[in-house]
């Protein structure tokens, strides 16, 4: 036990500035999600692009790619919660469509077996299975919370345990602690943003 209270030490001491930043924005970016508020987009761009260069030093390449393409994704989920509702008026939260549902999870299981493959045959990349159905996972996920879809929390729940031992294994401390916090917002987030569905239901049922 004193050994594995001495590595994480270790590990703390060892964290760059990169990672710092990635880890304080990312619990920003979060939070604000959970409270709906638009500037989680720009603020999670920071905290994306940090992890850019963390995952590629961890050799962790499938959630380089991942959070490179968040980037791009970001801007598109601003632009959503802006104007995505009707008549290009600010998104409200709604469920997931079964369709939509299944369709996403086929994608999932695709994405992961096409890109661990590769991974695994063709790279140095380490963990390649894991790595690539967590950024499944997780392309799923925010696909889901630009789209203001209540259950894009309980994705995050269900990928983020995964994500806290990936990282505690890489020795990645401050971001296992990380997603472990996303853990406790990801449970706030969806109990807000349930009430609040809740309340634009009753809102327009009493019109």
């Amino acid at each position: 036990m004193t050994g594995f209270y001495n590595s994480i030490l270790e590990g703390l001491q060892a964290m760059s500035l990169v990672e710092v930043i990635g880890v304080i924005t990312g619990i920003a970016g979060v939070w604000l999600a959970a409270k709906q508020n638009v500037w989680t987009w720009p603020i999670s761009v920071v905290s994306v692009t940090a992890y850019v260069f963390i995952f590629y030093d961890a050799r962790l390449y499938a959630d380089m790619g991942l959070n490179a393409f968040y980037i791009i994704t970001s801007f598109y989920g601003w632009y959503e919660w802006l104007y995505g509702g009707k008549g290009h008026t600010e998104r409200k939260v709604t469920k997931v469509g079964q369709k939509e549902l299944w369709v996403l999870i086929a994608l999932v299981v695709a994405f992961t077996g096409g890109l661990g493959y590769f991974l695994d045959n063709y790279t140095d990349a380490d963990l390649s299975y894991t790595d690539s159905a967590t950024t499944a996972v997780s392309l799923m996920a925010y696909w889901l919370m630009a789209k203001k879809r209540l259950e894009n929390w309980l994705v995050w729940l269900a990928v983020d345990v995964v994500y806290v031992g990936v990282y505690t294994y890489k020795e990645l401390y401050l971001t296992a602690f990380l997603y472990f916090i996303f853990l406790i917002l990801a449970t706030i987030g969806y109990l807000d943003w349930k009430r609040d569905m809740e309340k634009e239901t009753v809102a327009r049922v009493t019109k």
